[in-house]
This record gives C-alpha cells, sequence and structure tokens, in this order.
C-alpha cells in the first residue's frame, strides 16, 4: 500500500496541519486508526503483533511542541501533545 501521511495529533483534537504534526502510515493504519491519540493506537498496535516506533513518535510530538511553543497559539494541541508524550512515555 502506498504510504499517506497522518497527523499524529489529530485535527478533530486541534492537531494543526504542520509538517511537525505529520507523520507516514500506510493507508490502512491510517484509516483505522481514525481519532484515536497515538498511545491508543500504540497499544493496539502491539496487540496485532505489531511494534510501532515509539521513540520517532515522541521526537514527533516533542518537534510539535517546540513548534507551538514558536508560533504561539494552538492551545488544543498543546494540550494534547502533552498528554499523549505522557501516555506514549510510559509505553516505552
Amino acid at each position: 500500500m502506498p504510504p499517506t501521511t497522518d497527523h499524529l495529533v489529530p485535527r478533530v483534537r486541534g492537531g494543526p496541519s504542520w509538517l511537525e504534526n505529520e507523520v507516514a502510515a500506510c493507508r490502512r493504519c491510517n484509516a483505522q486508526r481514525g481519532h484515536a491519540g497515538a498511545a491508543d493506537w500504540v497499544r493496539e498496535c502491539r496487540g496485532r503483533g505489531w511494534e510501532p516506533d515509539v521513540e520517532h513518535l515522541l521526537a514527533v510530538l516533542a518537534a510539535l511542541q517546540g513548534a507551538v511553543a514558536r508560533r504561539g497559539g494552538q492551545r488544543r494541541a498543546r494540550e494534547a501533545a502533552d498528554r499523549q508524550a505522557r501516555r506514549l512515555e510510559r509505553l516505552r
């Protein structure tokens, strides 16, 4: 399947359409993930026998948090990114 881009912090949760909020994902995973948070999707993937790259997801969230700090605004995205980062840290 061709890769797609997926918003790590979903748009419905305030995630911006910025490069810092996008990761590559196969079309199937992107569609099945829907609006689930990154930590929830990591658990789902592990349940299916897949091992997602949690370190990469944490790096993307850190880049997003930095971009939000530099650009300002994006309160919902900042809160969602912080929450997802804390949850992903526990899944390391």
